[in-house]
């Protein structure tokens, strides 16, 4: 490790234990970047674009978006670090795209610290510094981003004095219900880290649980699920006893849910009307505070979402493509006192989100792409019944469990067998989308197929620019 790497990680660790922070504003980063990260001054020359002349907030607003396709796939990999130097990093996590073909995103200890943070926030909330934790991770562990990372950025919150401990049992369904009786007694709280469909599944297959909270990530879920599973955990409040990460392959935790932000939704869940103010959208997303100083956001005129932030690979304006907004504190606080909710506001902003919902499903984490059901329906014999034409989306049943359910266009004067189309296009999944086949538990991989006949007014009017994915 060079000297000034060294430097960094120490000064990160120093701001971390000592509770301070370490960072400057985006316009600091945006010439810390351009003077160190070789494929962005190419990327910067390329457009006609002088650091130098990026003196103001108005220059930042811009400059030009980045994205995968534009910047992080047209430059080798250590050209991405600082410094042109993929060994400055600790480690790479891995994402997978469309076609399965995996995304490395590096890591570094300073990025951890950044994101330790969030969960000490999350934890603190929890009573996790004077209370003896344990903390489940249950997310997939391997090269995948959640497992790992999350469980480095708990162990931080250890060494700096939190009495928790880790164990990570990934997403084994079978491991966690074998330690958890091991271990559970001997601490005064349980927390367990998981996509909210499998964290369900495995509370619905427990039956003692002892002062457990629940930290969950990469999908909106409802305020009724969140009652549910309280309720079947013996929650006292699911307001402060849950919370929900909003996180990114490409850049780790962006933000986390507070007891405020979560009152606030719930607020709204009655009251689409004002949720259609606040959003555009009478749907919930999922609602979130953030740190400016890490990770800093804007909004596109299209309603999607870009931030800038400092990690392995360090992001100026980079188009996550997820749809949703900003929302100042201020702002925020006017909005709820104008409508009868009034509580106590922090400077924090709050960012909301959607997700992807016109490109991809979130599925127990993973991002399920139509490309990867397409190659189902193409398949010999099946490609004769349909159309091509689906509509993906993620359904719950009346126990509030998800399901993956793909709504198919019949060919004219056809039929077709639901359950032979099903296992193709899970076929397909598990062969082409590396998240689906580790992510999602075995007995939830088939799809529900439903077909339709040609031109179905509900799902395939004619005449009309078609869609393959719905909330």
């Amino acid at each position: 490790m060079d000297n000034n790497r060294a430097a960094q990680v120490i000064q990160g660790f120093e701001a971390f234990f000592a509770g301070t922070r370490a960072d400057g504003s985006v316009l600091d980063l945006f010439h810390q970047v351009a003077s160190t990260v070789p494929a962005y001054r190419k990327f910067l020359a390329e457009h006609g674009i002088d650091p130098a002349d990026v003196v103001t907030m108005d220059d930042f607003r811009r400059l030009p978006l980045i994205d995968k396709e534009n910047y992080h796939r047209r430059y080798p990999l250590p050209e991405l670090c600082r410094d042109g130097r993929l060994d400055g990093c600790d480690m790479v996590a891995v994402s997978s795209g469309s076609s399965g073909h995996p995304t490395v995103w590096p890591r570094s200890l300073t990025d951890e610290l950044h994101i330790t943070r969030r969960f000490e926030q999350v934890f603190r909330g929890f009573d996790a510094h004077e209370r003896s934790t344990l903390a489940v991770v249950c997310f997939p562990l391997g090269t995948w981003v959640g497992g790992l990372f999350t469980t480095a950025c708990v162990q931080h919150l250890a060494a700096k004095g939190y009495p928790i401990t880790v164990v990570a049992p990934g997403n084994n369904k079978a491991e966690i219900l074998r330690v958890l009786p091991e271990l559970a007694h001997h601490f005064d709280q349980v927390v367990l880290l998981g996509y909210p469909p499998f964290i369900k599944d495995v509370v619905d297959s427990g039956t003692d649980w002892h002062s457990t909270k629940l930290v969950l990530a990469g999908e909106v879920f409802s305020e009724e699920w969140r009652d549910l599973v309280g309720t079947r955990l013996g929650m006292a409040d699911p307001v402060t006893d849950t919370a929900s990460l909003y996180g990114t392959a490409d850049a780790g935790v962006l933000g986390n849910e507070t007891p405020l932000s979560i009152s606030i939704r719930r607020f709204l869940a009655t009251r689409p009307d004002l949720a259609r103010e606040l959003f555009g959208d009478s749907r919930l997303p999922t609602l979130v505070q953030y740190d400016p100083t890490s990770r800093y956001f804007e909004t596109t005129p299209k309603g999607t979402l870009l931030f800038s932030g400092d990690n392995g690979a360090p992001l100026i304006r980079y188009h996550i493509a997820d749809n949703g907004g900003v929302v100042s504190s201020v702002d925020m606080r006017e909005f709820c006192a104008r409508n009868g909710f009034t509580a106590e506001f922090d400077d924090q902003p709050f960012v909301y989100v959607f997700g992807r919902s016109l490109f991809t499903v979130s599925f127990f984490g993973a991002n399920i792409y139509p490309e990867n059901v397409t190659v189902g329906l193409e398949q010999p014999g099946i490609s004769d019944w349909v159309t091509g034409k689906f509509v993906l989306r993620t359904v719950a049943d009346d126990d509030e469990n998800t399901h993956l359910q793909v709504t198919v266009e019949l060919a004219p004067g056809k039929t077709a067998d639901a359950q032979v189309i099903a296992e193709a296009i899970r076929t397909q999944l598990l062969r082409l989308n590396s998240e689906f086949a580790h992510y999602v538990p075995a007995e939830r991989q088939l799809p529900r197929v439903v077909l339709r006949e040609t031109g179905d007014p509900d799902y395939f009017p004619v005449g009309v620019k078609h869609r393959y994915t719905r909330a």
